[in-house]
């Protein structure tokens, strides 16, 4: 549709003299009742023109009004430009999807292009919370929608597993040993307080026993270090695997310092005179790209910033070669994208380079009423909890049904809950319950092969055009979500479509004694189903055959 009305678009611009047309922007309008597709490109055109941009769309509008495929052509507001096409155009449209499948629902925006996308990286200091799977699903959503569109996606986790956190890790473990095998010991003041500190703690005796029983936690540091991270990472991995999430690589924070990359990365900055000691520090001239002020990048003692490390990193990103860097972050890291940008810059590139998406933490309520979460106190809900609790499918469901720099509330109980008020049994339900009619209509001799003969014009009802119309607009939001990196638009998509279908479900019978009618619904049915599928399996949910 969107094709066919640009082209329109086009030849009635030339008409008008306009010799360098403008890119032509389409929308899909707010309101069901203002048409299929919109236009603002009466406004672009104003400008060039010199005329009020109402009456350039109305001049737009009056040579379009007899192109046999629209039903109606409308100027509304300042200047948009509406259109609702007529019912024959609608079918011989959807006719490409009943022929082509998906083939009909992805465009191939990326070409090849090679894209990496860093997602979750949460430290290994304790269990995967709700904000982390929220930045998870993001990912994982945004990477499998650049795949479809064409994109070469590598997936990569950082693992924070150097500095001072992972000191404190190894101390809280040590501290939680010590009191378990009856010693004394004084719990350190930021520790982490969590069970699983105790459980780590425990798996050590059954392990080793009393063996390091009074020792200085400095003659047992990288031990104590060690075992501690590695074993919540493998639980970290353990439970994005349960989440349906994988990565392509796993990037060592702590291999960086190993592998002489963070001091290659200082040195590099420091030929191009971004690197500066002062005041027995060393400095990374981050105000001469825009951030606030210059970073400590090695303080007084010796001892690296975090920030050190994430420069190293994002200079060995730089040096693969992608053509678009995405990282995924917590909303919290805000104050943190002007020196990252910095980086980016001095080491020879446009910021624009990187793109940053912020994730905003999730609220986590029980029939309504807040869940408290504190990760110091260990009183947090984990994320293998709430999937344990409703399903992996439902919580990355509910996690995509906001915009990821949005709040989100995240009930429990109607997560649970087998009914339109949980959006992703909704969607899941109508994949399912149109597996069931396919199963109903064989039972009635008709086989998913005739549907090569259903004659869709007989699709006339208000609801099947309304169903066809929203179908033939899947390739626009997939575009359009590729293009802003937004997955959740997938989201809001399926969520119409199955609103759509169950409504024509519960005013239409679909296998009747009537063959024609019969496989003209059908293949409707059809087209639902390939268009949820290709939407829940960009999102990473399932696509059920029965619930």
């Amino acid at each position: 549709m969107k094709k066919d009305f640009i082209a329109v678009l086009e030849t009635a611009v030339q008409r008008l003299g306009v010799t360098e047309i403008p890119p032509i922007e389409v929308e899909v309008p707010p309101q069901e009742n203002f048409g299929d597709l919109s236009t603002p490109v009466a406004m672009a055109l104003a400008r060039v023109l010199r005329k009020p941009p109402r009456h350039v769309a109305e001049t737009i509008a009056g040579f379009i009004a007899d192109e046999p495929i629209f039903d109606r052509v409308d100027v509304a507001g300042p200047g948009f430009i509406n259109v609702a096409f007529a019912g024959e155009y609608l079918v011989s449209e959807f006719k490409k999807i009943a022929e082509s499948g998906s083939a009909f629902l992805r465009s191939n925006i990326g070409q090849g292009r090679r894209v990496q996308v860093e997602f979750v990286s949460a430290n290994p200091t304790g269990p995967l919370h709700l904000g982390h799977g929220r930045g998870g699903a993001t990912g994982n959503a945004l990477a499998n929608l650049l795949t479809a569109a064409g994109y070469h996606v590598e997936r990569e986790y950082y693992i924070n597993d150097a500095g001072r956190q992972i000191r404190l890790l190894g101390q809280s473990v040590f501290a939680r040993y010590q009191r378990l095998l009856g010693i004394e010991y004084g719990f350190p003041d930021e520790g982490y307080r969590g069970q699983y500190v105790e459980d780590i703690a425990r798996d050590m005796i059954a392990e080793f026993d009393g063996t390091y029983v009074q020792k200085a936690f400095d003659e047992v540091a990288d031990f104590f270090i060690d075992y501690s991270y590695k074993k919540i990472l493998s639980s970290i991995r353990d439970d994005l695997r349960d989440f349906g999430i994988s990565f392509d690589s796993w990037q060592s924070e702590r291999e960086m310092f190993d592998c002489g990359e963070v001091g290659r990365a200082i040195e590099d900055l420091r030929a191009k005179g971004f690197i500066y000691e002062k005041e027995d520090a060393t400095w990374f001239r981050a105000s001469a790209f825009g951030d606030d002020k210059d970073r400590v990048i090695i303080k007084k003692d010796g001892e690296y910033t975090y920030f050190t490390s994430d420069i190293a990193y994002h200079r060995k990103k730089i040096e693969k070669n992608y053509d678009e860097i995405i990282d995924i972050w917590g909303a919290d890291h805000h104050g943190y994208i002007p020196r990252i940008q910095a980086v980016i810059q001095a080491l020879g590139y446009p910021k624009e380079k990187l793109k940053i998406l912020l994730v905003q933490m999730v609220t986590l309520l029980r029939g309504g009423k807040p869940v408290q979460m504190s990760k110091r106190a260990g009183e947090f809900v984990t994320l293998r909890e709430v999937m344990e609790e409703v399903g992996a499918d439902t919580t990355k469901f509910i996690f995509l049904t906001r915009r990821p720099d949005s709040h989100l509330e995240f009930d429990l109980e109607v997560a649970k809950a087998q009914s339109a008020e949980n959006p992703v049994f909704y969607v899941q339900y109508a994949h399912a319950r149109i597996t069931s009619i396919f199963s109903h209509a064989r039972e009635k001799g008709i086989e998913r092969d005739a549907l090569a003969h259903a004659d869709v014009r007989l699709l006339s009802h208000h609801d099947e055009l309304r169903i066809m119309k929203k179908l033939l607009t899947y390739p626009m939001v997939f575009e359009g979500a590729v293009k802003t990196h937004e997955p959740h638009r997938i989201t809001f998509y399926v969520q119409e479509l199955s609103g759509m279908f169950h409504q024509y479900y519960n005013k239409c019978r679909i296998v009747t004694e009537e063959r024609g009618p019969t496989l003209a619904r059908l293949a409707l049915c059809e087209g639902v189903r390939t268009v949820l599928r290709d939407g829940l399996e960009i999102l990473g949910i399932t696509a059920p055959e029965r619930m």
